[in-house]
């Protein structure tokens, strides 16, 4: 039996924008719904959960941001989402991970990448998943956004749990480094290693404090997690 079409909710204010959007998931095979303003898009999302929530920041009622926070809280599971945008600043999008998005897309963006993206979202986030991830005695609330390993709780800033996070959504696949660079600044990673300080410190969190590591390196690949029990 084939798979069910991916549900797609797309809220933006512009409408050439939306009609562009819904030929393009039209002819991906994609069923998809819109919202123009924040309000009215939330309440859809709260309603009926889509496989993938396309986000743009700039919207009348509710932006955004605000709109992302909102979901994160009162969602009784964990929605993807993708946010659209003009601002293409590292403070921006740091922004919108804090928000809780799982995704940032600058506009104007291709379409391919676009679906590719959503794609790649609905993988990674199996509709209808509860919002906390289990490795192991690893525990990852994704609504709170906080990590406990053997109920004891991970003293984690932004960047080393947006780390933990994207390797618990892998597991037990092995993130290579530019997936993570890519995962935690787009196409504007910092100059220096983005990576190194922040490995390290999530291992300070993560491992130390244990007997059995669990973030391991796979040399010449990347990164990834294994369960400890």
């Amino acid at each position: 039996m084939a798979a069910p079409a991916a549900r797609i909710l797309v809220i933006e204010d512009n409408a050439l924008l939306r009609t562009q959007l819904q030929r393009l998931f039209a002819d991906a095979g994609m069923a998809v719904e819109f919202a123009s303003d924040g309000l009215a898009g939330l309440q859809m999302a709260l309603d009926a959960p889509p496989d993938v929530l396309v986000l743009d920041v700039g919207l009348p009622g509710l932006d955004g941001l605000r709109l992302c926070e909102r979901l994160r809280t009162h969602a009784d599971r964990h929605v993807p989402v993708l946010m659209l945008t003009a601002r293409d600043a590292l403070e921006d999008k740091l922004q919108g991970f804090r928000a809780g998005a799982d995704d940032y897309l600058v506009k104007p963006f291709a379409g391919a990448e676009l679906l590719a993206r959503c794609q790649a979202l609905t993988v990674r986030h199996r509709s209808g998943e509860t919002h906390v991830l289990r490795i192991g005695t690893l525990r990852i609330d994704r609504r709170q956004g906080q990590a406990a390993r053997q109920d004891r709780p991970l003293d984690l800033h932004q960047t080393a749990y947006q780390i933990l996070l994207a390797l618990a959504e892998a597991w037990p696949r092995t993130l290579t480094r530019s997936e993570l660079i890519q995962r935690l600044w787009g196409d504007a990673p910092p100059d220096s290693d983005p990576l190194r300080t922040h490995l390290y410190l999530l291992r300070q969190a993560l491992d130390k404090p244990f007997a059995t590591p669990m973030l391991k390196t796979v040399h010449g690949v990347g990164f990834r997690l294994q369960a400890d029990a």
